[in-house]
């Protein structure tokens, strides 16, 4: 613990509320689960422990819980493998329900309708905004239409199933902030960073080697200084910004009214400087761009195989206490067990052909720093504010040089190696198709 080098996913808190109607439904079974990392020298993530709870039986007593720990030969030990499998499925749900649809779709949408309802078309913040807003509201509606609504894919494919909305639910209520999903403070958040003034970002990471972090800085760079350059431009002083009606009723319904439920929340940025907009306006465009890509278009190439991240479960660990003659077939044929533990063919085939149209890249995709030049007329007769386009572009094509040649290090054994996948989910352009790179200026997906 004194050398940083250990490390935890945690989803306990998010399951146990709901475990017992869980379990309940036929053909669910889940825990809610830890899992402790070391940090080896080598600069890779190795499980040491997982963790496996289910609620006490009363009210008061200890939770139930099972630990695991790697055994010497874990490909060939079906209880290690079976405990991998449901905290793969636990991530796979915090995944989409929290991490995907919460933290870049849904609460996304206030800050476009209150774009479109507040602000006119002309004015400046807008027009940074505009490519950033592309599809997102039609591809909400879609999702609530066959995705996210009752008995839809979600709740037929994942283990949570009817309770799917309440985890999103309670997740906003509990977790959820605005003033923390910015890159830098995000990944204090979660421990893998720590503050130090002396870093171009003024954080520290502790796992050196983390592409998704590594990348995902070079882009949070890029669209900072561009969001500032711009702002500079028509915002000199707190006074501009204060004296902005069209801007100040923009960010107080995205909050009153796009997130009424936590507008008394104390954490809520101010919008009152030049450096407060700044923020504001960063944070929104890392969420729908760099954010969103990193989550949504490898979702087929890294989980398109279910029995690498299952994202739904259908038996608990084999118990002979619980059950005697269950615990007889999975030591007769453990094999077959893990398998039937899995999805059926049925979840696992929508599950399969809805994360694979979910990582697809469209032929009119725009791209970060794309989009604005498309069209007979251009987005802005501002001089000043092209040029600081222009070397926004310029940023994002240096940042994906440099990912390109990481991918080519030997030394980031994360990302470069046998049997390992280059990281390019960041990696801003891509052709259309399945390709697990690219970055949208847009939720578009």
């Amino acid at each position: 613990m004194d050398k940083e080098k250990l490390f935890i996913i945690d989803h306990h808190d998010v399951y146990m509320p709901f475990l017992d109607r869980i379990n309940a439904i036929q053909g669910r079974k889940a825990y809610a689960t830890r899992t402790i990392f070391f940090l080896t020298q080598a600069g890779t993530l190795k499980p040491i422990a997982i963790e496996l709870c289910l609620p006490p039986s009363q009210s008061g007593e200890p939770e139930p819980s099972k630990v695991l720990t790697p055994p010497c030969d874990a490909t060939s030990n079906w209880i290690w493998m079976l405990g991998k499998a449901h905290v793969s499925s636990n991530d796979a749900g915090v995944h989409q329900l929290v991490n995907h649809w919460l933290r870049t779709h849904a609460i996304m949408e206030p800050f476009i309708l209150a774009a479109h309802r507040r602000m006119s078309a002309m004015h400046p913040i807008f027009k940074l905004l505009h490519p950033h807003m592309r599809y997102t509201l039609e591809i909400n509606a879609l999702a609530r239409q066959s995705l996210i609504n009752a008995e839809g894919v979600i709740e037929s494919c994942f283990t949570p199933g009817p309770v799917s909305g309440e985890i999103t639910s309670a997740y906003y209520r509990s977790h959820w902030r605005f003033d923390l999903e910015g890159l830098p403070a995000d990944l204090l958040r979660r421990g893998v960073a720590v503050e130090d003034a002396t870093q171009p970002h003024g954080i520290r990471l502790l796992i050196e080697d983390y592409p998704y972090a590594n990348d995902g800085l070079l882009l949070w760079s890029a669209i900072g200084s561009w969001v500032e350059s711009y702002v500079q431009l028509y915002y000199p002083d707190a006074r501009t910004v204060q004296n902005d009606d069209e801007l100040q009723e923009w960010y107080l319904e995205s909050i009153h009214v796009g997130h009424a439920d936590l507008r008394d929340a104390p954490w809520w940025p101010p919008l009152s400087t030049p450096r407060d907009l700044v923020g504001i306006l960063t944070t929104l465009v890392w969420l729908a761009s760099a954010q969103h890509a990193a989550l949504n278009f490898g979702q087929y190439p890294l989980g398109g195989y279910v029995p690498n991240r299952p994202p739904l479960m259908r038996r608990l660990l084999p118990d002979p206490e619980r059950d005697a003659s269950e615990y007889a077939m999975f030591l007769a044929d453990p094999h077959r067990f893990f398998l039937n533990a899995m999805p059926g063919v049925l979840e696992a085939t929508k599950f399969m052909a809805v994360v694979d149209t979910l990582s697809t890249h469209s032929p009119d995709e725009e791209y970060l720093g794309e989009g604005r030049d498309e069209g007979a007329a251009p987005w802005t007769g501002d001089e000043e504010a092209v040029a600081a386009h222009l070397a926004f572009v310029a940023d994002v094509r240096r940042a994906e040089e440099t990912i390109e040649a990481r991918n080519g290090e030997h030394g980031r054994r994360n990302r470069c190696g046998a049997g390992v996948l280059p990281y390019e989910l960041l990696a801003p352009s891509s052709p259309p198709g399945v390709t697990c790179r690219g970055v949208p200026n847009s939720i578009s997906i």
